[in-house]
């Protein structure tokens, strides 16, 4: 990465959130000391109704329930909705 450069996270959506937001995938600016819940809040800010219905969160491929947790800069989110069967 080239001096200057934005630092982002990447933000995946999976089921019926990717329908609330409009997209499978965004970027959003990494800021220094930002956590999963900073993420969070911004994003279900943006997209109430998606994040009503948002019941798991992943990093960089790993389910996570402390949403405390930091993030870094290149960070891959995944927030998901329950999935049900039939």
């Amino acid at each position: 990465m080239a001096a200057g450069d934005i630092e982002m996270i990447n933000v995946l959506f999976f089921g019926p959130v990717v329908e609330r937001v409009g997209s499978a995938a965004l970027q959003v600016e990494f800021l220094p000391g930002m956590r999963l819940q900073d993420l969070r809040d911004e994003l279900a800010a943006q997209y109430p109704d998606a994040f009503e219905i948002v019941c798991f969160a992943a990093v960089d491929g790993n389910h996570v329930r402390d949403l405390a947790m930091p993030l870094a800069d290149n960070s891959e989110v995944t927030f998901m909705a329950k999935f049900s069967g039939g």
